[in-house]
């Protein structure tokens, strides 16, 4: 990962080890990244590492990028997978 993300307002897909998506705000990608890997993440990620990140997004502010999370969070798989495809905001 590099540091252009660094201080933007992002999106952020994990993939887990057993292959389910978890996704996330903040506004240092790698920091956040890391921390999921130490254990020091969020509860879901804990006993599903290691994790990668498999997308992220940018946006313009931290409420954009908060909700653009909450409404992923609740789309079905297939439709996340679609919406990472679609949205093209890369991996790190």
């Amino acid at each position: 990962m590099d540091r252009k993300h660094e201080g933007e307002h992002v999106l952020y897909v994990l993939e887990c080890a057993d292959g389910t998506y978890y996704a996330g705000y903040t506004n240092n990608l790698e920091r956040r990244v890391k921390a999921h890997n130490e254990g020091k993440g969020a509860k879901y990620t804990r006993p599903r590492r290691p994790v990668r990140c498999i997308f992220h997004e940018p946006f313009g502010t931290k409420q954009e990028a908060m909700r653009a999370e909450y409404a992923f969070k609740r789309l079905r798989r297939q439709e996340k997978i679609n919406y990472m495809k679609q949205n093209g905001g890369g991996r790190p």
